[in-house]
């Protein structure tokens, strides 16, 4: 973990020391992500993020089960999710129809950013 928070502070000073990035654009950046850091932090966001990491896809019915919430609060997770390009919905028209749930490539990198973030501060 040492070597990964090295890494990147090191990445982060050479690219402000090659000005490709200004310290005035990179708080502007910061800021932007408050939002987003604000809405996978509520309850329930990551851990759908996650059970659908682990799972590839799944339907609305094994996440309630999985995760064990109740129908509108994933519902609304899910729509919430969605729209920020998180998780993408996939309907199989049966019969019956079903309804998948699977990561984007930004649910994804979301994931695999986030994982040492969560490493880090649970030790």
């Amino acid at each position: 973990m040492e070597r990964t928070l090295a890494g990147i502070e090191e990445t982060l000073r050479q690219i402000l020391e090659r000005h490709e990035i200004r310290l005035e654009d990179l708080k502007k950046t910061i800021e932007g992500l408050e939002k987003s850091f604000s809405m996978l932090s509520q309850k329930w966001n990551l851990e759908i993020l996650y059970t659908l990491f682990l799972r590839s896809s799944v339907g609305f019915g094994g996440l309630k089960r999985i995760l064990g919430v109740n129908s509108r609060t994933l519902s609304d997770k899910l729509k919430i999710l969605k729209q920020h390009g998180y998780v993408e919905r996939k309907i199989d028209q049966g019969p019956p129809i079903r309804v998948k749930y699977s990561l984007t490539a930004r649910g994804k990198n979301t994931v695999l950013l986030a994982l040492p973030l969560l490493y880090y501060s649970s030790g």
